[in-house]
C-alpha cells in the first residue's frame, strides 16, 4: 500500500508541474506581446503572433474592424517605446487550447484597453491566432 501512495503523490505532483508549466509558458507568449508592442520590439511581436493573426475590434460606426498582424507588427517601431502599461488579467486553458485576457494603460490619453487572445499550443510552444480588443468603459476587470 506504501508504494501505491508514494506513486500516486509523484504522478499528482507530475500533473501540477506541466499544469504550472503551461501557465508560464502562456504567461510568457503574452509578455511577448505585451513587452513587444509597448517597449517597441516588433521581433518580440513576431514570436508570439502567428503569422496569419488578425486583429478585430468595432469601428465608430459599429461596424467589424479588422487590422492585419502583419500591419500591426509593421506599425511597431524598434526602440521606440510607447508609454503603455499592460499586464495579465486572466488565463484559462485545456490541453493545446488557451484564452486569455490583457489589459493595456495609455498613461496620456488615461485610456485603458481590454484585449483577448486565442492560443494554440504547436511544437511546445503556445502561440497567439487571434487577438480582439475593445476600450474599457468601466472600472471592472
Amino acid at each position: 500500500m506504501k508504494k501505491l501512495i508514494i506513486v500516486f503523490v509523484f504522478l499528482g505532483g507530475i500533473f501540477q508541474v506541466n499544469a504550472q508549466s503551461d501557465i508560464e509558458l502562456i504567461s510568457q507568449t503574452l509578455m511577448d506581446y505585451i513587452e513587444g508592442s509597448t517597449e517597441g520590439q516588433p521581433e518580440r511581436l513576431k514570436t508570439a503572433f502567428h503569422p496569419d493573426l488578425n486583429l478585430y475590434s468595432i469601428g465608430k460606426s459599429g461596424e467589424v474592424s479588422v487590422w492585419s498582424g502583419k500591419a500591426y507588427i509593421a506599425d511597431t517601431k524598434e526602440g521606440k517605446p510607447t508609454g503603455e502599461a499592460g499586464k495579465i488579467i486572466s488565463i484559462d486553458f485545456e490541453h493545446n487550447a488557451a484564452v486569455a485576457k490583457v489589459e493595456i494603460s495609455h498613461p496620456k490619453s488615461k485610456s485603458t484597453y481590454v484585449d483577448y487572445f486565442m492560443l494554440l499550443k504547436t511544437e511546445g510552444k503556445w502561440i497567439i491566432i487571434h487577438k480582439m480588443y475593445t476600450k474599457r468603459t468601466s472600472n471592472k476587470i
